[in-house]
C-alpha cells in the first residue's frame, strides 16, 4: 500500500499546478450545486463505488487511482441515463484507461471484458478534463488539455448517434493513472412544480387529524409548507427516477421529508428521504441497521452503528439508513438529489453523497414493511405544528426500464 501511495504522489507532483487547480479539489461551486451537479468522488473515500473482487483502488491526497498492475474496474453503485459527466485525469505514457458508460450489474463479475460503451481516455503526461454529454440518442465527448501558463486546449473527440442504456459508470485503468473532480449533472429533467400553483399535486385529506398542513405558493414562486401533520402528493406516479429539488428549513431542526414510491391515496406510506438538519458530532447516535441476504432476502442480522445525525439526518432514507455527514444548514437553501432504481437508493445533499443503500428486504407492496418496486406518488411531508419549510425547483427524470440478463 505504501508503494502505491508513493506512486500516486509522484504521478500527481510531476507537473506544476495550472490556475484551475488552485481551487479546492473535489468540491462544487454554489452555481454548480444550483445547476444540479453532484460529486461522484468525494476526494476522501470510494463511497458510492464498487470494485471488482479484490481490485485495488486507492484514495490519497484527493486523488483516485487503481493499482498500477491491476486493470479491473471501479463502478458507480448508482445508475444514470441522460447526463453530463466531467472528470479530470492524468496518465503515464502507455497507460491504458477507459471510461465505460451503460454498465449493468454483472459488469464487475465479467472475467473477459467490461461490457458497456467504452471511451478511451487520451493524452499522456498532462492534466486533462473529459466532458461527456449523453442525451437524446447522442454521445458528445470533449477533451481539454491543461498546459502550465497557457489557456486550455479543447478538442471534440466524439459526437455520434448512439444508444447508451441506463446503467452504471465505470473506470478501467492500469499502468499509472489518477483521477479527480469526478462530477455529474442529470439532464432532460421535467418540472414537477410550476412555481405558480399546485397543478399536478393533490393534498391528502383522508382524515382531519392528518391534513392540517398548509401548502401555498409564495410571490417568489416557492412552495411553502407550514404546520402539520399533512401530505402533498404528486398526481403522477414514479418508480425508477432521478429527483432534484431545493429546500430551506425556516426554523431550527425542523422535520420534514420527501416520500416516494408511495401507496397512492394513503398517508405517507412509502420510502422517505429525510429532511432534518440536526447533527451532533460530539455525541454520535447509535442506530440499528438490518442486514438482509441479497439473494434470499432473509434477515441475516443486525448491527449497531454510530452517526452524527440525531434523527437520521437530511438525505437519509428514514428508518433504514442515516445520512453519513451533515451538508445542509437551517435557514439556507440546499439542493437534494434522490436516485431510485430497482432496489438501490442514493441521495446527495448539495452535491455530496450521503446515502448509498440497497433494500434487500423481501418484496412488499408497502415500503414500510419491505422492498417496494412499484410506481407511486412523490409527496412532501408536513410533520408537526412547528413545520415551516420552503421548496422550489422540483424536477424529475424517469429512468427507463432495463431488461436484466
Amino acid at each position: 500500500m505504501h508503494r502505491l501511495l508513493c506512486a500516486v504522489a509522484l504521478l500527481v507532483a510531476a507537473l506544476p499546478l495550472h490556475a484551475a487547480e488552485q481551487a479546492k479539489l473535489n468540491t462544487l461551486t454554489p452555481k454548480e450545486v444550483a445547476d444540479g451537479w453532484i460529486l461522484l468522488f468525494d476526494g476522501e473515500t470510494t463511497f458510492g463505488w464498487s470494485a471488482a473482487d479484490k481490485a485495488k483502488w486507492t484514495v490519497a491526497g484527493g486523488f483516485l487511482a487503481p493499482h498500477p498492475k491491476d486493470g479491473r474496474p471501479l463502478m458507480t453503485t448508482t445508475e444514470f441515463q441522460e447526463f453530463e459527466l466531467s472528470l479530470e485525469y492524468r496518465m503515464k505514457e502507455m497507460a491504458v484507461t477507459d471510461l465505460v458508460l451503460g454498465c449493468d450489474d454483472d459488469c464487475l463479475e465479467d472475467k473477459k471484458m467490461m461490457r458497456g460503451y467504452h471511451i478511451p481516455l487520451q493524452r499522456w503526461d498532462v492534466w486533462c478534463q473529459f466532458v461527456v454529454r449523453v442525451a437524446d440518442g447522442r454521445c458528445h465527448v470533449t477533451m481539454r488539455e491543461y498546459h502550465f501558463g497557457k489557456p486550455p486546449l479543447e478538442v471534440v473527440l466524439r459526437d455520434k448517434k448512439v444508444t447508451i442504456p441506463r446503467g452504471h459508470i465505470a473506470l478501467v485503468g492500469a499502468g499509472g493513472v489518477v483521477f479527480r473532480n469526478i462530477k455529474l449533472r442529470p439532464i432532460n429533467m421535467k418540472p414537477l412544480f410550476n412555481g405558480k400553483d399546485l397543478t399536478g399535486w393533490k393534498k391528502y385529506e383522508g382524515d382531519k387529524a392528518r391534513s392540517k398542513s398548509e401548502f401555498t405558493v409564495t410571490k417568489e414562486g416557492w412552495l411553502h409548507l407550514k404546520n402539520g401533520p399533512g401530505d402533498l402528493q404528486t398526481v403522477g406516479q414514479y418508480d425508477d427516477f432521478v429527483l432534484q429539488l431545493d429546500c430551506r428549513s425556516n426554523g431550527k431542526h425542523l422535520n420534514s421529508g420527501i416520500f416516494f414510491r408511495c401507496r397512492p391515496g394513503e398517508y405517507q406510506q412509502g420510502y422517505e428521504a429525510q429532511i432534518n438538519n440536526n447533527f451532533n458530532e460530539e455525541k454520535p447516535k447509535e442506530y440499528t441497521i438490518e442486514e438482509y441476504d441479497p439473494k434470499t432476502h432473509e434477515l441475516k442480522g443486525k448491527k449497531k452503528v454510530k452517526f452524527a445525525a440525531v434523527d437520521y439526518g437530511t438525505g437519509a432514507i428514514y428508518r433504514r439508513m442515516p445520512a453519513r455527514k451533515q451538508v445542509s444548514k437551517d435557514g439556507e437553501w440546499f439542493t437534494m438529489t434522490v436516485v431510485a432504481h430497482g432496489r438501490h437508493f442514493a441521495t446527495w445533499v448539495n452535491g455530496v453523497q450521503v446515502v448509498d443503500w440497497t433494500d434487500n428486504r423481501p418484496l412488499k407492496d408497502n415500503a414500510r414493511n419491505g422492498c417496494r418496486l412499484e410506481k407511486g406518488p412523490i409527496s412532501i411531508q408536513g410533520h408537526d405544528p412547528t413545520t415551516d419549510l420552503s421548496f422550489r425547483n422540483f424536477r424529475i427524470a424517469e429512468l427507463p426500464k432495463m431488461e436484466k440478463k
